[in-house]
């Protein structure tokens, strides 16, 4: 499968936003990619750096202009769009949903984020309310997509969770970046963490991973900080964990890779993790803790 990422920064004009989008998508579907992931709240900044109520005049419901935008892209690409809204699904609840559009214009389906984040610069249980879509797959014409979100990526359960339901492949559209006050080392140390435990996700269930990330800088509106550097660095790996492609960390950036879709069985017959998996043993890990 072809499949092609975006990653760029953002402004606080939604409309540019997605124009922007919106032609590098059609820049990559001329090139005959099947598949397109982008990068999570790709129509906005990233407001959670604070807690205001204008912040929710951004959101928008499962049909709205962004979803039916990239619908009409798909559809005229006749590619398969994996995008990113602030979610209004009634009043008073919220959600960071990642939707997938199949190449007819129709949406495959949708995901809530489930794990919500709340530290400084990523206050987003002011925000969103946790997702009940569960961890359940997209089916779509090229395959069914396991979409988690940011914060997700940082749970080994959510890609088990994925993977145990059928998933094809691992989708991550992502915002994180760099607090400006630490050192290089600091910010190296997490960025090598980012990357590693997504890694780990690709090799622990023998799928091919995809993480999209942002890049520039955004200012913090309270000014108690210095905002965020997002360090992009998105990449995709293979079925073994293996990096096939990755992007810069301060750069506007399409990439175009090849993933091998059928690797996965054959890993499954080499690394046999599912069938050694000691199933009768894992109780305790819906527990918050083992006293």
């Amino acid at each position: 499968m072809k499949v092609g990422l975006i990653q760029h920064s953002n402004s606080e004009d939604t409309n540019e936003n997605l124009s922007y989008t919106l032609d590098q998508i059609d820049t990559l579907a001329q090139q005959g990619v099947q598949l397109i992931v982008l990068q999570e709240l790709h129509g906005s900044l990233y407001f959670c750096q604070t807690e205001s109520q204008h912040h929710f005049d951004l959101a928008e419901s499962l049909d709205g202009n962004t979803a039916s935008a990239l619908a009409a892209s798909a559809k005229k690409n006749n590619v398969v769009i994996v995008g990113s809204i602030f979610e209004k699904r009634g009043n008073g609840i919220y959600h960071n949903t990642a939707i997938v559009l199949e190449s007819d214009g129709t949406l495959a389906g949708h995901y809530r984020k489930m794990h919500i984040p709340d530290d400084p610069g990523y206050y987003e249980k002011y925000y969103f309310t946790p997702g009940d879509t569960g961890f359940t797959p997209i089916k779509t014409s090229i395959g069914t997509l396991g979409v988690l979100v940011c914060w997700d990526q940082w749970f080994p359960e959510s890609a088990r969770l994925m993977a145990l339901a059928g998933a094809d492949i691992l989708i991550f559209p992502t915002a994180i970046g760099w607090d400006l006050r630490d050192n290089e080392e600091e910010k190296q140390r997490q960025l090598d963490a980012w990357i590693t435990i997504q890694r780990s996700h690709s090799i622990a269930n023998n799928l091919p991973l995809i993480s999209v990330n942002r890049v520039g800088h955004e200012n913090d509106p309270s000014k108690q900080t210095d905002g965020i550097e997002f360090w992009g660095n998105s990449f995709a790996c293979d079925a073994r964990g293996k990096v096939i492609t990755s992007c810069s960390n301060n750069n506007h950036e399409n990439a175009i890779i090849e993933i091998d879709m059928t690797e996965s069985e054959q890993q499954r017959l080499v690394w046999p993790y599912f069938r050694d998996r000691r199933i009768d043993a894992y109780n305790n890990i819906t527990k918050r803790s083992i006293d």
